[in-house]
């Protein structure tokens, strides 16, 4: 029974008409059972799903014995999922087993018992005086604590801070953290949960090691314990493998989308809400016309949302004309996130704009979501891999607040003594002396409200967020622009069916199936 089956709303599992997968090859051996498939990416059978370059959530179960008349056998415990981008493998580069590494890891932190706790430790890049390439980037996630450990941010910090700042660790963004973390602003690298290590590509690098290079830097842990979990102690980082031959570029990295804020926020109820991040054409054509005039190249990108995250989008406009998408994830899942190569690099030039588009859905929640740093609030954030490094770090924006309150009929506001935000609310009535997350709480929101709220905020005025290191700024920063006038939202490429007479549609995907088991190749069920 090595044939195509596909399953209903109710689990069971019917024989496909249609027979799309195909057995290449089979073989075992006394503990392991593998077996290599193949099937076209877009087979136009209403009962398969196209395989792209999103997130593929695959479903594997087996049983000891045959399949037999009555139907397949219940698997039991022998079953699992997960979540791979089947067309976005792992660059694999030979490495040297003798390259030199060095771990930044936090030592025995106590994870708090509450739901979000974002820990900031100080580092000290061990290699100096001399320009190296880190090569490569691995999680050090501890045993156990692979559900707990959400994110891992590194920041590059001011090189005029001295060795007293790597005494201790504390919790980020939190009002008695130490001055020196207010220098960290420039990310270099990220992970997410479920991703795995990262490898530049062979002529690009991580260069450490050299005065322009961070001496200093930041590793802020994003802890997710909604259970609130007491007693955990935490010893998870990353591991940094590194050579003195060096590459030919350096990499860097921006951080794009909608600058983390209360200003972003999302209606109850809602099956689809879509959000966008603004990299502006004013931000890109005043960083890389004074820096890079020829443009810098993508060579990765990581996308990055929260639980209600659905799909993301990162657009690329060229003088006003959208190009092909420079990644995107229509299946995106919260507890996989991983940084995605890109199939040829993207050169973005002076006159170019980016958009990260975020779709989320709110059905199962009856208050607003917003803008925050829990994972029960949101984020629309892309981080883009490029070369050559210039002096840019962040290019992003945040909508305008004062028509969203207009939206729910806000009169006036005021802001009191002492505080400056958020602000009062002093007009109408039903809104006196309530902030701006209680007025929007209290407003009755419909599906229809919230769609035409939605279509409001896609064309507020942005905030120009320009930034560079070292907590420098563009002259563009805090400037007002406008959305550019797109299609919206972004409409997906018809999917062409699979025929002999299209090559690029032809191609086959092949998985390799391994479970423990001491039973026989006949013994294993359909393919689903």
């Amino acid at each position: 029974f090595r044939q195509d089956y596909f399953t209903d709303e109710n689990r069971v599992l019917k024989k496909d008409p249609q027979q799309d997968y195909h057995l290449e090859y089979a073989m075992e051996n006394s503990t392991h059972t593998i077996l290599a498939f193949s099937r076209e990416l877009h087979t136009c059978d209403t009962n398969d799903k196209s395989i792209t370059e999103s997130t593929v959530r695959v479903i594997w179960a087996y049983h000891h014995k045959d399949m037999g008349e009555a139907g397949q056998n219940y698997h039991g415990s022998n079953r699992g999922t997960k979540s791979l981008r089947l067309l976005n493998p792992e660059k694999e580069e030979v490495l040297s087993s003798s390259l030199p590494y060095f771990d930044l890891t936090n030592k025995d932190v106590p994870v708090p018992d509450k739901d979000t706790t974002y820990w900031c430790q100080m580092f000290k890049i061990p290699v100096q005086h001399e320009k190296h390439h880190v090569t490569k980037v691995e999680p050090l996630i501890q045993k156990g604590h692979e559900n707990l450990v959400h994110h891992i941010l590194l920041y590059q910090c001011s090189s005029n801070l001295n060795d007293s700042v790597l005494d201790y660790g504390h919790e980020c963004y939190h009002p008695n953290m130490p001055d020196s973390f207010l220098t960290c602003e420039t990310v270099i690298f990220a992970w997410a949960i479920g991703g795995e290590g990262f490898t530049y590509p062979p002529h690009v690098g991580l260069s450490i090691g050299t005065a322009a290079d961070p001496q200093f830097v930041l590793m802020e842990v994003h802890y997710d314990n909604p259970s609130y979990t007491e007693g955990l102690i935490d010893n998870s980082g990353l591991r940094l493998i590194y050579t003195s031959v060096l590459r030919k570029y350096d990499a860097g990295v921006i951080e794009a989308g909608l600058w983390v804020s209360l200003f972003h926020n999302i209606p109850p109820g809602m099956p689809e809400f879509v959000s966008e991040g603004h990299c502006t054409l004013e931000c890109l054509e005043e960083a890389l016309g004074a820096e890079r005039p020829a443009g810098i190249h993508v060579f990765a990108v990581l996308l990055h949302a929260h639980l209600a995250g659905r799909a993301i989008r990162m657009r690329h406009f060229h003088n006003g004309e959208e190009q092909k998408l420079l990644a995107y994830d229509d299946e995106f899942d919260f507890n996989f996130q991983e940084f995605q190569y890109l199939k040829e690099e993207r050169t973005i030039l002076p006159g170019d704009n980016l958009i990260t588009e975020c779709h989320y859905s709110t059905v199962d929640r009856i208050r607003m979501t917003w803008g925050g740093l829990s994972t029960r609030n949101e984020m629309c954030l892309s981080y883009l891999l490029y070369y050559p490094r210039i002096n840019l770090t962040r290019c992003a924006s945040i909508p305008d607040i004062m028509e969203q309150l207009q939206f729910i009929g806000v009169k006036e506001i005021y802001r009191p003594v002492r505080q400056t935000w958020p602000f009062i609310i002093k007009s109408p009535k039903q809104y006196k002396n309530l902030s701006f997350m209680d007025a929007m709480n209290k407003f009755k929101w419909s599906r229809s409200e919230g769609l035409s709220y939605n279509e409001l905020v896609l064309k507020l005025p942005v905030n120009v967020r320009c930034s560079k290191t070292d907590n420098a700024e563009w002259s563009i920063q805090g400037m007002t622009a406008l959305p550019p006038e797109i299609e919206r939202p972004y409409k997906t490429e018809p999917v062409i069916c699979s025929s002999s007479s299209c090559l690029h549609c032809s191609l086959f995907l092949t998985l390799f199936v391994v479970h423990v088991t001491a039973s026989t190749i006949g013994n294993i069920g359909p393919f689903v």
